[in-house]
């Protein structure tokens, strides 16, 4: 496992957070399923905001944890949709961790791609509604 300084994306980070003790598993790092629920809440964010509305988790297309994170870290999730259909919204969440601060370093740990289906009031499927023009005509 190699600890590569890369800097963070230049895009706003969708959330961010610092696990605490409570949040280790018993090898002394952040639990998988902490990281797991928090890529889940950022990718929902993006997808909330695209579907006006309220999402479901669908599926977890793919999870890759790249290094471990440590109580203290910096841990900011940078979320984008890289699909939307008629009823879904995919998400690609990239997580990176702040850490060292006397000599402050950045490293990918973790990067995911979740697919989010927009739901009415009561639960059921709907179409994600067509996006809105941000422009002034």
């Amino acid at each position: 496992m190699t600890t590569e300084r890369i800097p963070l994306p230049a895009g706003p980070v969708t959330l961010c957070v610092v696990p605490m003790p409570a949040d280790l598993n018993q090898n002394g790092d952040v639990f998988g399923g902490w990281v797991m629920a928090q890529v889940d809440v950022a990718g929902a964010i993006p997808a909330m905001r695209r579907a006006r509305g309220r999402v479901a988790t669908v599926s977890v297309n793919s999870f890759l944890f790249k290094q471990p994170i440590s109580v203290g870290d910096i841990v900011s999730f940078y979320a984008d949709i890289v699909r939307v259909g008629r009823t879904s919204i995919t998400v690609k969440v990239e997580v990176f961790a702040e850490r060292n601060y006397a000599n402050p370093i950045v490293v990918k740990v973790t990067e995911a791609e979740l697919t989010y289906v927009a739901i009415d009031a009561d639960g059921n499927k709907r179409e994600v509604l067509p996006e809105v023009s941000s422009k002034m005509e």
